[in-house]
């Protein structure tokens, strides 16, 4: 998924470019508010983990590539802004050191996979949550299917970017199918994975969960009323 150089003409790029750099400073300032000292570890383990995943590709068309995200568990176990930041560390680094996206597609990229993906699949979250029991088993069913949304996000964000400033004779029509096609299995497979790495620091440290928070402070509620008789 990540956009080569001059895949993507100049306007387009430094319009995404223009977008990255608001949204970045927005989330910088969102997260510098909300870490603290017990989740800055949590913050670095997250972006190694999703510089791990996006290492991964998959071969898709005309230069393009697939792969997982990461961007809507990072923004579970660490919060939406935070997320943001520590994709966007990733893909600059990818950028730079492994010529894994185009240095002149750097605002598109962070667009695509460090704000639509973490921010909408959280959005999505959210909203699986809400209409849900406040359980574990609700916050696992929700986890699944932001993986799945922040993954499409992405992809549909990718797709809109070439059609509005694509540079090959590709037609739009065989580059959106082949990029969905692809992606739909690569999102369910994000959507497990999310699920599988999220179920298994909640069985070991929910305190460190971003959108569990409520599922702890019911726990801790529940103890406390349950010591309290006893």
């Amino acid at each position: 998924m990540h956009i080569p150089d001059g895949f993507i003409d100049g306007p387009t790029a430094l319009g995404g470019a223009a977008v990255a750099a608001v949204g970045l400073t927005y989330a910088a300032r969102r997260a510098s508010v909300l870490l603290d000292d017990k989740h800055i570890p949590l913050a670095g383990l997250t972006a190694a983990f999703i510089f791990a995943m996006q290492m991964i590709n998959f071969p898709v068309a005309s230069g393009t590539s697939g792969h997982l995200l990461g961007g809507a568990l990072a923004a579970i176990l660490v919060g939406p802004w935070v997320a943001t930041i520590c994709t966007a560390i990733v893909l600059v680094a990818q950028s730079l050191l492994f010529a894994d996206g185009g240095v002149t597609a750097i605002g598109l990229n962070l667009v695509d996979m460090a704000l639509l993906g973490p921010l909408l699949g959280y959005l999505a979250f959210l909203g699986v949550r809400r209409v849900l029991p406040g359980t574990t088993s609700s916050v696992l069913t929700a986890a699944g299917v932001a993986g799945f949304v922040g993954m499409m996000a992405a992809v549909l964000g990718f797709v809109g970017m070439y059609a509005i400033g694509a540079t090959t004779s590709v037609p739009l029509g065989a580059v959106a199918g082949a990029m969905i096609g692809v992606h739909l299995v690569i999102a369910a497979l994000e959507a497990f994975l999310t699920v599988a790495i999220l179920a298994s620091v909640l069985s070991i440290r929910p305190d460190l969960v971003h959108g569990a928070r409520d599922l702890v402070v019911r726990q801790r509620a529940a103890h406390d009323t349950q010591f309290g008789k006893v």
